[in-house]
Order: structure tokens, then C-alpha cells, then sequence
């Protein structure tokens, strides 16, 4: 009964991504998934990206029409650098519990306490709050774009843990606001000694979004894209990963010859696996849920995002 179910699933997949394909070419669009998407929806993905990857793919598509596979501020960013463009979240219910920490008007009571600071707001943060941001970043650029500021003090939002890792590599003042990623979050010391006693010739891989005392122990430490570029091109053959387990699609087509194991069962995040193949279908067909940001709030967060992709 199992394998008849899982030829049936197998079989609706196939009808789907047939259905999606004819439904791309009929409205001109292009689908861009984020490494923390399911399996089959990096299958069919034009673009597999971390969040610098596709905020930029998004800035130079000549597509009429955007899927955005990832989380509801990826769609707003894709948005925002392409207003002419109409931008699609297959679940608009995919939000980002890190992004939600930080609000407007904390940050510009934070803002009069430190006038002289530059805000760097990472990726993961809503339009609204890149909107009384300096610059943005992502994990791959954050070190670059904290040294480019013009300010000795920088208020760092929303994740405390990446500032903690990029506080280490600059001399600069961070003010760290206190939110976290609660998927990386949830990686402890003993998760990660305990897969080491289990997989003794494995180099350990970890993401700065998860606590300082867990990527104090990575044999190496970078963002998704980075992990990826690692593992694929280091000599090792055995990996403890320490990121989202979406991430396991691309590692096993870049190295598949290498085993990953990922750290705990608990990388995972819900609202991430909350897009699958049934709604990219009827997003494209609908064309809705659609992505909208107020102009004003558009034009300020645009004028951030452009800033960290002219850092180098």
C-alpha cells in the first residue's frame, strides 16, 4: 500500500510540474526558489538561490511574472527591486518569525537613542523596517556591508547571532537587536558533539545564524551559499550540517557521491515547507496571492536593497 501510494504522489507530481511549465510559458514567468524549499519545488525552480541570489535575479528578470518560493519578505524584496513586475507567494502565510521581531517603531526609538549609528537591517526583515534602514544585507555580504558604512556604530536588526559572528570580524560599534531564527536557534553544543561521536570523520558545517557557541565550533562557517560552495569543492567526503535541511537538495546534485547528515531532526523550517507544488500551480493560474508594497515604503527600502548590491 506504500509504494502505491508513493507511485500515486510521484505521478501527481509529474502532473504538476507539466501543468507548470505550460502555465509559465502562457504568463511569461519564472519561478524562484529559496534553498530552504521543499525537494520538488527546487526541481522546477529557474533560479535556486540564497536571498542575495534571488533579490538579484529578481532585480534583472525580463519576466512579466515572479513566483517567489521562500518566505513572504523574499516576495517583498523581489517586489520592491522589480515594481513593475508582478511578484507571486505561492502561501501567503509563509512569514518569517525572525522578520517579526523587530518592528518600525522600536527601531526608530532605537535610531534616536544611537543618531549617529547606521542601521543594517539584515534580508530577513519586513519592507516597512528596510524602509528606516541604511543598507541591507545577507549573510553571504554582512561583514562587506557593516565595513562599508560611514559611521563607527552600527544598529544591527533583527538577528542577534549573525551580529555576534560579524561583531568578531570588524572593529565598528554593533548595537544588537535581540531576535534570532528559530529554526538556526534551536542547534545546540550537545546536538553537534554528539553527531561528531556518531560520524568521527565528518567536518562539522554551520550557518551564523545558529548560537555562537555552536558556530564556534564549525570547521567551517558561512551562509547557505557558502556552506554549499564548501562542501562542494572541500576533499572531504563526510559533512554535519548546521542549516536548514531544504539545503540537502542542492548539497546531494552538487556532491553526490559525499553523505550529509544534517545536526538535529529539528532544521527545519515550517513556514518555509509550507509552499508545494498544488500551490505554485494555482498561484500561476489564479495569478494570486499577489505581493504589494506601498510606494512610499517601496521607494526607501528600494534605496537600502540597491545599496548592498553595489557592495562588493
Amino acid at each position: 500500500m506504500e509504494a502505491l501510494a508513493l507511485e500515486r504522489k510521484a505521478e501527481q507530481n509529474r502532473e504538476l510540474k507539466e501543468r507548470i511549465l505550460q502555465l509559465k510559458k502562457e504568463r511569461n514567468a519564472i519561478i524562484l526558489a529559496h534553498y530552504y524549499q521543499r525537494d520538488e519545488i527546487q526541481d522546477i525552480a529557474d533560479f535556486r538561490g540564497d536571498s542575495f541570489l534571488l533579490a538579484q535575479k529578481a532585480a534583472t528578470t525580463d519576466a512579466d511574472v515572479i513566483v517567489f518560493c521562500g518566505v513572504h519578505f523574499m516576495g517583498e524584496s523581489a517586489k520592491i527591486l522589480a515594481p513593475n513586475k508582478m511578484v507571486l507567494i505561492p502561501d501567503e502565510r509563509a512569514g518569517c518569525p525572525m522578520a517579526d521581531m523587530v518592528n518600525v517603531d522600536g527601531l526608530r526609538a532605537l535610531k534616536k537613542k544611537h543618531p549617529n549609528a547606521k542601521v543594517v537591517a539584515y534580508i530577513n526583515t519586513s519592507a516597512e523596517v528596510k524602509s528606516e534602514t541604511d543598507i541591507c544585507c545577507t549573510s553571504a555580504n554582512a561583514i562587506k556591508v557593516v565595513e562599508s558604512v560611514d559611521s563607527d556604530e552600527v544598529i544591527w536588526v533583527p538577528d542577534k547571532n549573525l551580529g555576534d559572528y560579524v561583531q568578531k570580524f570588524t572593529k565598528k560599534k554593533m548595537i544588537l537587536w535581540e531576535g534570532y531564527c528559530n529554526t538556526h536557534d534551536m542547534l545546540t553544543v550537545k546536538d553537534v558533539a554528539e553527531m561528531r561521536a556518531q560520524y568521527p570523520n565528518a567536518e562539522f558545517v554551520v550557518h551564523p545564524e545558529c548560537r555562537p557557541e555552536v558556530v564556534k565550533l564549525g570547521d567551517f562557517v558561512g551562509s547557505t551559499t557558502g556552506i554549499l560552495k564548501y562542501c562542494k569543492e572541500s576533499p572531504c567526503q563526510e559533512f554535519i550540517v548546521g542549516t536548514e535541511d531544504g539545503t540537502g537538495f542542492q548539497l546531494r546534485q552538487d556532491s553526490p557521491n559525499k553523505q550529509f547528515h544534517f545536526a538535529t531532526k529539528y532544521l527545519v523550517c515550517p513556514n518555509m515547507k509550507v509552499n508545494n507544488l498544488k500551490k505554485v500551480a494555482k498561484c500561476l493560474e489564479t495569478l494570486s496571492p499577489q505581493i504589494y508594497v506601498p510606494p512610499h515604503v517601496a521607494d526607501q527600502a528600494r534605496a537600502s536593497l540597491e545599496r548592498m548590491l553595489l557592495v562588493k
